[in-house]
C-alpha cells in the first residue's frame, strides 16, 4: 500500500528517550531523520506531537488546578515539542511549517486548512501544534481531525510497541499481535488504540490507522515503501480511504486557471 499524504502522530513521552522528562536530543534527531526519509519518497507529511514529556492537561485536576487551564498548559507543551521538531528537521534541510490551534504569532502560523494543504503540496512538512485549540480534546483527537481535514490517506501512530496486541505486551508475555483488525473488532475487544473521540472520527470517515514502532530505525521509511509493518485498523474489506470525491471535469478545468491568477502563498 502506498500513500500520497500521511498524518504522523507522535507521543510526547517518547521524546524523553531514557530521560525522566524533557526532550532527548538523540531521539528528536532520530525522529527528524525518519521524517526526512519519508519526505524523500515523495509522500506529503503532516505531524501531530503530544506534550506529555512536559505537561499533561489531564493531570491538572490531581494538582488541584482547573481542568481547562491545565489543558491549555498541555497545548503549550505540544507547541514546545513542535518547535523542537521543526528545528531538528530544518537542521536536516527539510522545509517545514508550524501551524497552531492557538494564536502565537511570533513562533507559528495560525491553523488554516487551505494554507496547510498548500504547504503540503509544496513539499513542506506541516507540524500541527496546540491540538485543536480547545480543552477536553487530546492530541489523538487533533491528529484524527487534522488528518480528515487535509484528506490524509492514513493516520500513522508511532509508538514504542510494534502494533496492537491482545493485551499489553510489556505486562503479558502471552499477548499476540494483530496484523490487521477492523474498527468494530477494536471496539468489541475493548483494545486501547486511541481515545474514543479520535477513534470514532477515523471510523466514521473511513480513515485507516496504522500503529507501529517508531523507535526502530527505518520503520517509517519501510512503511512508505509499502512494507506491512505494525497493525492496520480499517473498515473491513478493501482497506483505505474511499470517501474522497473526484473533482468534476468542468471544475478541474476551471480551478487551475483561477489558482494561476492568484498570488502564491508563502
Amino acid at each position: 500500500m502506498t500513500y500520497q499524504r500521511i498524518l504522523l502522530k507522535l507521543s510526547g513521552e517518547a521524546l524523553m528517550g531514557e530521560q525522566q522528562y524533557g526532550i532527548d536530543p538523540e531521539r528528536l534527531m532520530q525522529y527528524a531523520s525518519e521524517i526526512k526519509a519519508a519526505v524523500a519518497t515523495g509522500v506529503q507529511v503532516a505531524v501531530v506531537i503530544g506534550g506529555g514529556n512536559i505537561y499533561r492537561g489531564v493531570e491538572s485536576v490531581a494538582f488541584g488546578l482547573d481542568r481547562v487551564q491545565g489543558d491549555y498548559m498541555g497545548m503549550l507543551a505540544t507547541v514546545i515539542n513542535s518547535m523542537a521538531l521543526q528545528s531538528a528537521l530544518e537542521k536536516l534541510d527539510v522545509s517545514t511549517r508550524l501551524l497552531s490551534g492557538l494564536t502565537i504569532q511570533r513562533v507559528c502560523e495560525p491553523y488554516i486548512r487551505r494554507r496547510a494543504v498548500r504547504h503540503l503540496e509544496k513539499g513542506r512538512v506541516v507540524i500541527f501544534g496546540a491540538g485543536i485549540g480547545s480543552p477536553y480534546f487530546t492530541t489523538d483527537s487533533a491528529a484524527s481531525l487534522r488528518a480528515i481535514e487535509i484528506e490524509a490517506d492514513v493516520v500513522l501512530k508511532g509508538t514504542r510497541v510494534d502494533g496492537i496486541y491482545t493485551a499489553d505486551p510489556e505486562k503479558d508475555p502471552t499477548a499476540t499481535k494483530y496484523e490487521n483488525i477492523t474498527f468494530d473488532e477494536v471496539i468489541e475487544k475493548n483494545l486501547n488504540v486511541m481515545d474514543m473521540t479520535a477513534f470514532t472520527l477515523c471510523k466514521e470517515n473511513n480513515l485507516p490507522i496504522i500503529v507501529f514502532d517508531m523507535n526502530t530505525q527505518g520503520n517509517l521509511g519501510r512503511l512508505m515503501d509499502g512494507e506491512a509493518l505494525g497493525t492496520l485498523v480499517h473498515m473491513g474489506g478493501a482497506a483505505g480511504r474511499s470517501t474522497k470525491k473526484p473533482v468534476s471535469d468542468a471544475a478541474a478545468t476551471l480551478l487551475p486557471n483561477l489558482v494561476g491568477k492568484l498570488p502564491e502563498q508563502a
